[in-house]
């Protein structure tokens, strides 16, 4: 009974990933350039197992301080419901808001259009 009590808080703990990665996928870098400085980096598509374990750390990691911090207070006054939801979006977010601000897709063909449909643009 109560391997089966451990198995199914398991279960109702990792769900939120398990059902994140059926819907979205796995988590796949994509690479991009800086269109003016040509420095390379990587953006992300699909389900955010990084943010679903680390949270509002993620963003900081990324170099987005201010988005981190923002973060930290939506979880703190939603008591942590923001941490489930965001591992969701984050990523979508994240690779948006650099290809918003000078940075262009840069990797294989296949791996951009992927990122193209996940991130939900056009292939022009």
């Amino acid at each position: 009974m109560e391997a089966i009590m451990f198995l199914l808080i398991i279960l109702v703990v990792f769900s939120p990933l398990i059902i994140g990665s059926i819907f979205l996928g796995w988590q796949k870098k994509i690479k991009v350039k800086h269109n003016e400085s040509g420095i390379l980096k990587h953006c992300f598509v699909g389900y955010s197992w990084t943010y679903f374990f680390f949270g509002f750390f993620v963003p900081i990691f990324r170099g987005e301080i201010s988005i981190g911090v923002f973060h930290l207070i939506f979880s703190i006054v939603t008591f942590g419901v923001f941490q489930l939801i965001m591992p969701f979006l984050y990523n979508k977010q994240y690779s948006t808001r650099l290809l918003n601000n000078s940075w262009s897709l840069n990797d294989a063909e296949v791996n951009n259009e992927i990122a193209r449909e996940k991130i939900g643009i056009s292939s022009n």
